[in-house]
C-alpha cells in the first residue's frame, strides 16, 4: 500500500474552529425568521450532492447535443452511454467526464421539461445550466448578443430593478449603454407607456423585464410589444420568482421572451447557480459560446448535480403547495402591516415579496426611519430582512425601505395565523423605534435610530416563540459533536439568558471596558487596578434598580460583575447598551456608550454576594453621567447644588505683545488690537498677502493664541467631557477641531486638540477667550461650577490631582513652553523641508497627513509641528515653537521664502474658505452654535455626555438658519459689514452678514446666516449695506437717496478641495 498524501478525518477534527462557525451559522439560520426574499432553505438532499465527488472535476464544454432532447429514461441508461463514450468520446476540453455528461444533461431535461409550456415542449427549449450565479448568467447574454455601447433597457434600480440590467455602478452599465423604465409616481406601477416612449427614443438592442424588489408580476405580453416595436430582443430575468414560475402561480415568460434568465437558489430552493432559457434556435449556441468561454471557464459539476435533484423536487406536489402558500403569506403580511398602518410601496403584492416604507415613522426632530436603521434593528430582535430602495429614493446608500419575503419561512411551516403574529411584531418593533440624526459630512444627515429596551425583549422573546414552534430539518451540531460557547448569547439573544432571575456573574470585556462600565454602573469604576473590586448598581434608563453587585478588574480589559439578582436581565441589559440601539436616557436619545464590550456569562457567584448596607454603597451620585442618573425613579442622596459659572470680561486692560513684536515694527507692519494684544495687522496690502497663501507660503504671528498643556491619567477623561468632539478617538500623533460649550449649548470658545501622548494633549484656544475658556476649565477640573443643569451637583473629576493643567506660554514652564506661529501654502512643505538636516525629517513633513502633529529638530529649533490651519489650505502647518526662539524662527522662515502675513489676510483666508471665526459666527451677540456655523458634525452627539449637550440639542431643534458662503456679483461694491440685512428677491429680510473680506478673484466673499430655504447654492439674495453713517431714514421725499441692495449669489459652504502636494 502507498504511502499516500490524502488528509483523512472530518472537519470538526482538522478544523474545529471552522467547524464552529459552521455550527454557529446553522444555529442563527434556526433562531431567527429570515424574511430575505432572495434566500431559502436548501434541503439536507441538495446539499449532499453539493458535497459529492463532482466537486473535483473540471468538465470545460458542453455534453454532446444529441442529449439535449432525450427523455430522462434514456438518459440513465448508464451503461449505453458509457459504451458510446468511451467510442465517440465527447466535445468536452478534459477526460474524465463520461459521468459529468449525464449528470448535466439530466439537469438540462429536468429544467427543460419544469419549465416547458402548452406553447413549447421541453424538446424546444435550449437549457444552459453552467452559469455559477445570476450576475454571470446575465452577462453571458450580453455578450453572447451585444457589443460593447450597445443599448440595453431595464428596471430602474431605485424602482425595483437589478445592478445587472444596467446599474451604472455594475459592470451592465459601465460596458453597455443602459437607459430605464419605471413605475409611475402617482400609482407605483410599472409605467408602460413611459417605458414604450424611451425604448422607441434610444432603441435598444435588449430589453430587459424582471426584478429584484417590485412585487407585482409584470406584463409579459406588453414587454414583449415594446421590444418588438423598438426591434429589440426581450429577455426576462426572472431569477427570484422561477420556483413561482414553475408551480404555475406566476406567468411564465417562456416563449414570450427570446432568452429568460433565473438563479437557482432563490424560490426554486436549489444549489447556488443560474439557468438560461432560450426557444429560438438561432440564439441558443451564442448563449452556450457566451456562457463558455464567454464569461467563464469550467462549470461547478457538484452545483449541477444538486441542481437536477432541486429540479426533479420541484415537480412535485409538496413544492407546488409551498409556492402557492409563499404567495398566499406575502399577500397576507401585507395585508396585516396595512392594518398597522405601515405603508406598503407599490399597493401591495402578488408574489413571495412586499416592501414597506419606512420612513413614514419619524422621530422628535423629524427624522425619517431609514431602511437601514429598520432592517438592523429587526435583525437584532430576530428577524433578517433587507433595506431597499423606493420609487422617490435618490440613492440606493439612503434607502426608505424594507423588503420582506416569505420563501424561507413558508418552507418553515408559516401560514396565516403564524404570519399575523409576525406581522405584530414587526409592526410593534417599527413603532417603537425612535429615529434622529446626527449632522454628517458636507450637511448631511446620518439617519440613526434607537428603541426602549422592553421593545426590544418583547420582540425578541415572540420570536423566540415562533422559531421554536418552526420546523427545521437539521440537529445541532450540524459539524462534530458539541456546540461552542462562543456566539452563544448573539445566536439566543438573550432570550435563554433572561430566564435567570437570580444571581449571576457576568464578564465584561474590551478595549473600552472601564469606560463603558464607568457610563452602565453606578460606582467610580477608574480608580479599580487588577484584583479590586467595588460594590456598585446596574439602573435602568428610569434610574431604577436593575441590580447590585460587585464589580471585580481580573485584566487589563477584563472585569466580572457579580449581581445579586436579575442577572440574565442586567447582562441583556449591558449587552443592549454596548449594542448601540437600545434608549438609556429619557432626555437623550443620542448617545452610546464607548465600545463595543462582549458581556458573557460565567454562571453563579461562587460566593454569596456581600453589598455593603448603606445608601451611598457603591453608588457615586455626584459621577459626572452615568446611565439612569436623569430617570425620575432614581432616589439616591447627592450633594448640594453648584453655582453656575459666571465670568466677566476685565476693562482697560494694557494691550500685551508676544515675542514678535519688534520684528514687526522692524518689518513695518499695520499694527492694531485683536484678542488683548497688539498684532499685524498686514505688512504690504492684504490682498498681496492673501495671494501669497493661495499661491506660495505665509507665515503668520499666532503667538496669541492660548496654547496649555493637559496630562495625566484623567486627562483623557476630562476632555471628552469638556469638549463637544471625541477625543477619545485621538491615537498619539492626531489633532481634531473641537469646541468648549458652556452648559447653555453656546460655545465658550472653537479650539484644537492634539494627542501628544497617550495622557498628554495640547489644546491651542482663541486669545480673546483665553482667560475666559481658563477660568472655566480649572473651574470645572476642581468641581466648583455647574456642568449639568438637570443634575447641578455633578462633577466632572472625581479626584482633580488626576489632571494637571498648564498654560505653555507660562516662561515658569520652562523648556515645555510654547507658542504658535501658523506657516500656510502650497509652498510651506518645501521651506520646512529646506531646514531639515536629515532626509529622514523631510520623508516625515512630506508625509504627515492632514490633522497631525509631531515633534521635530529643525535646525536650531525644537518644534512641535501640526499639519492644520485656518486659511483652508491643505499645505499647512502651525509650528509651536519656545517663546524665546520664536522671533527666530519667523525670521528663518521668511529668509527661507515665506511672505510674511497679517492677522486680516488670516480673516480674507478663513473667510474664502468657509471657517468660522469665533464672535462672528460662533458665540458671540447672536451665540451662534456649531449647528448655525455649518459646523455640527465636530460635536459629536452620540457621546453620552459632554458638557452643554443637553442645551445644544434643544438649539438644534429649533434652529432654522445656518451660516452660508456668499459672493457679490460684482467688483468695486462696498464690503458688506457684520449685521448688514440679506434679503429674498422680494425684499424680505432672511438673514444677516457675519463676515466679509476680499476673495482671491477681487470679489467681497463673505458669510451670512440666512433662514435655511435661502441656503442652497445659486440661491440669490440681495445684501443692504447699511453703515452706521447713513442709517435709514424715518421717512422719505421727492428728491432723497436711499441705499440701494447688492446683488449676491450663494456659494458651496466650502470651497473645492485642493490637490495637496
Amino acid at each position: 500500500m502507498l504511502h499516500d498524501f490524502l488528509f483523512r478525518g472530518d472537519l470538526a477534527d482538522l478544523d474545529p474552529d471552522l467547524a464552529d462557525l459552521i455550527n454557529l451559522e446553522a444555529a442563527r439560520q434556526r433562531r431567527r425568521l429570515i424574511l430575505i426574499p432572495s434566500e431559502s432553505t436548501v434541503p439536507y438532499a441538495v446539499r449532499q450532492a453539493l458535497t459529492s465527488h463532482f466537486h473535483n472535476l473540471y468538465a470545460e464544454g458542453y455534453p454532446p447535443e444529441e442529449m439535449r432532447t432525450m427523455r430522462e429514461a434514456e438518459l440513465l441508461d448508464f451503461d449505453l452511454h458509457l459504451a458510446n463514450f468511451r467510442r465517440y468520446s465527447d466535445p468536452r476540453y478534459y477526460k474524465g467526464t463520461e459521468f459529468a455528461n449525464l449528470v448535466e444533461a439530466l439537469a438540462r431535461r429536468r429544467c427543460a421539461e419544469l419549465f416547458a409550456t402548452e406553447r413549447l415542449s421541453a424538446d424546444q427549449l435550449y437549457v444552459n445550466v453552467q452559469p455559477l450565479s445570476g450576475a454571470p448568467a446575465n452577462s453571458a447574454v450580453y455578450t453572447a448578443l451585444l457589443t460593447p455601447g450597445d443599448t440595453i433597457m431595464g428596471m430602474d434600480l431605485l424602482h425595483g430593478g437589478h445592478l445587472t440590467h444596467g446599474s451604472p455602478a455594475a459592470r451592465s452599465g459601465k460596458q453597455y449603454n443602459a437607459v430605464f423604465y419605471g413605475v409611475h409616481p402617482e400609482t407605483e406601477l410599472i409605467d408602460y407607456d413611459a417605458a414604450y416612449a424611451t425604448a422607441m427614443q434610444h432603441r435598444p438592442k435588449i430589453v430587459i423585464g424582471g426584478y429584484s424588489s417590485y412585487p407585482l408580476a409584470p406584463d409579459w405580453h406588453k414587454l414583449r410589444a415594446i421590444a418588438d416595436a423598438c426591434g429589440a430582443l426581450l429577455m426576462a430575468d426572472v431569477a427570484h420568482v422561477a420556483g413561482l414560475i414553475a408551480a404555475g402561480v406566476y406567468p411564465s415568460p417562456i416563449g414570450i421572451a427570446d432568452i429568460v434568465t433565473f438563479t437557482t437558489h432563490k424560490t426554486l430552493g436549489g444549489p447556488r447557480g443560474a439557468v438560461i432559457i432560450t426557444h429560438r434556435a438561432d440564439l441558443a449556441k451564442k448563449l452556450d459560446r457566451g456562457v463558455f468561454p464567454g464569461e467563464q471557464g469550467g462549470p461547478h459539476m457538484n452545483n449541477i448535480a444538486a441542481l437536477a435533484l432541486a429540479l426533479k423536487l420541484a415537480r412535485t406536489e409538496q413544492f407546488k403547495a409551498l409556492q402557492a402558500q409563499t404567495v398566499k403569506n406575502a399577500a397576507r403580511l401585507a395585508q396585516k402591516l396595512a392594518e398597522y398602518g405601515l405603508r406598503l410601496v407599490y399597493g401591495g403584492t402578488n408574489t413571495h415579496l412586499l416592501v414597506v416604507d419606512v420612513s413614514t415613522i419619524r422621530g422628535a426632530d423629524g427624522t425619517p426611519l431609514s431602511g437601514d436603521m429598520a432592517a438592523r434593528i429587526l435583525d437584532l430582535v430576530g428577524i433578517t430582512c433587507n433595506r431597499n430602495t423606493i420609487p422617490g429614493d435618490t440613492s440606493a446608500a439612503r434607502p426608505s425601505g424594507i423588503r420582506l419575503g416569505t420563501p424561507w419561512i413558508t418552507q418553515r411551516g408559516f401560514r396565516e395565523p403564524e404570519i399575523d403574529r409576525l406581522a405584530s411584531i414587526i409592526a410593534h418593533t417599527l413603532k417603537a423605534i425612535r429615529p434622529f440624526s446626527y449632522a454628517g459630512k458636507g450637511g448631511k444627515e446620518d439617519q440613526r435610530a434607537k428603541l426602549p429596551f422592553e421593545a426590544l425583549t418583547d420582540a425578541r422573546h415572540a420570536v423566540a416563540q415562533l422559531c421554536l414552534e418552526s420546523g427545521i430539518d437539521y440537529e445541532l451540531p450540524v459539524v462534530g459533536k458539541r456546540m461552542t460557547e462562543k456566539g452563544k448569547q448573539h445566536i439566543t439573544l438573550w432570550v435563554d439568558e433572561m430566564a435567570e432571575r437570580g444571581a449571576l456573574s457576568v464578564a465584561i470585556r474590551g478595549a473600552a471596558a472601564a469606560d463603558f462600565l464607568r457610563i452602565a454602573l453606578t460606582s467610580r469604576v477608574y480608580p479599580l487596578e487588577i484584583g479590586d473590586s467595588e460594590p456598585t448598581s446596574l439602573l435602568d434608563e428610569d434610574g431604577a434598580l436593575i441590580a447590585s453587585g460587585i464589580l471585580e478588574r481580573v485584566g487589563a480589559e477584563t472585569y466580572h460583575l457579580h449581581l445579586n439578582a436579575e442577572g440574565g436581565r442586567a447582562a441583556a441589559w449591558l449587552q443592549a447598551l454596548s449594542d448601540g440601539f437600545t434608549i438609556y436616557d429619557p432626555l437623550d436619545v443620542h448617545g452610546k456608550l464607548p465600545g463595543v464590550v462582549v458581556v458573557s456569562v460565567l454562571g453563579k457567584p461562587s460566593r454569596a454576594i456581600e453589598v455593603p448596607v448603606g445608601e451611598r454603597a457603591g453608588f457615586y451620585a455626584e459621577k459626572d453621567y452615568f446611565v439612569g442618573c436623569r430617570g425620575a425613579k432614581l432616589s439616591a442622596a447627592h450633594g448640594a447644588p453648584l453655582p453656575p459659572f459666571t465670568w466677566q470680561e476685565p476693562t482697560d486692560q494694557p494691550l500685551k505683545r508676544t515675542p514678535l513684536y519688534e520684528v514687526h515694527k522692524r518689518l513695518g507692519a499695520k499694527m492694531a488690537p485683536f484678542g488683548g494684544y497688539e498684532m499685524p495687522l498686514w505688512y504690504k496690502s492684504v490682498s498681496a498677502e492673501h495671494a501669497a497663501v493661495r499661491t506660495a507660503a505665509g507665515v503668520f504671528d499666532v503667538a496669541h493664541m492660548g496654547v496649555w498643556d493637559v496630562s495625566g491619567r484623567g486627562a483623557l477623561h476630562f476632555l471628552e467631557r469638556l469638549t463637544a468632539n471625541e477625543v477619545r478617538t485621538l491615537k498619539v500623533g492626531d489633532a481634531q477641531y473641537s469646541y468648549l460649550l458652556g452648559v447653555d449649548g453656546v460655545p465658550l470658545d472653537d479650539i484644537y486638540v492634539y494627542r501628544l501622548a497617550e495622557d498628554r494633549f495640547m489644546l491651542v484656544v482663541n486669545a480673546s477667550n483665553n482667560d475666559k475658556d481658563w477660568a472655566w476649565a480649572n473651574a470645572v477640573l476642581c468641581g466648583a461650577v455647574q456642568i449639568d443643569p438637570t443634575r447641578p451637583y455633578a462633577r466632572l473629576m472625581d479626584d482633580p490631582s488626576h489632571v494637571t493643567l498648564r498654560d505653555l506660554r507660562d516662561l515658569q514652564h520652562g523648556e515645555a513652553c510654547r507658542v504658535d506661529i501658523a506657516l500656510q501654502g502650497q509652498a510651506s512643505l518645501g521651506i520646512l523641508q529646506s531646514m531639515a538636516h536629515s532626509e529622514a525629517d523631510k520623508k516625515r513633513l512630506a508625509n504627515m497627513a492632514w490633522s497631525t502633529v509631531a515633534p521635530f529638530k529643525l535646525g536650531e529649533f525644537d518644534l512641535i509641528i501640526s499639519r492644520t490651519g485656518y486659511t483652508g489650505e491643505r499645505v499647512a502647518f502651525e509650528l509651536f515653537v519656545h517663546p524665546q526662539q520664536a522671533a527666530a524662527l519667523f525670521e528663518a522662515l521668511i529668509a527661507a521664502g515665506a511672505q510674511p502675513c497679517g492677522l486680516a489676510s488670516r480673516d480674507s483666508t478663513r473667510i474664502e474658505a468657509g471657517l468660522p471665526l469665533y464672535g462672528h459666527e460662533l458665540g458671540g451677540l447672536h451665540a451662534f452654535t456649531p449647528g448655525d456655523a455649518g459646523f455640527g458634525n465636530y460635536v459629536k452627539l452620540w457621546k453620552p455626555f459632554f458638557i452643554g449637550k443637553l442645551a445644544y440639542l434643544e438649539r438644534e431643534r429649533k434652529r432654522e438658519a445656518v451660516i452660508v458662503r456668499f459672493r457679490m456679483l460684482h467688483k468695486g461694491v462696498r464690503p458688506p459689514q457684520p449685521g448688514a440685512a440679506v434679503l429674498d428677491r422680494r425684499g424680505n429680510v432672511i438673514g444677516m452678514v457675519t463676515s466679509c473680506s476680499i476673495d482671491s478673484e477681487g470679489y467681497q466673499c463673505g458669510q451670512a446666516y440666512v433662514k435655511e430655504p435661502f441656503s442652497a447654492p445659486e440661491t440669490p439674495l440681495l445684501i443692504l449695506n447699511v453703515g452706521k453713517e447713513t442709517p435709514l431714514p424715518a421717512s422719505v421725499a421727492l428728491g432723497d437717496r436711499l441705499p440701494v441692495p447688492d446683488a449676491a449669489v450663494v456659494l458651496t459652504r466650502f470651497p473645492a478641495k485642493k490637490k495637496s502636494s
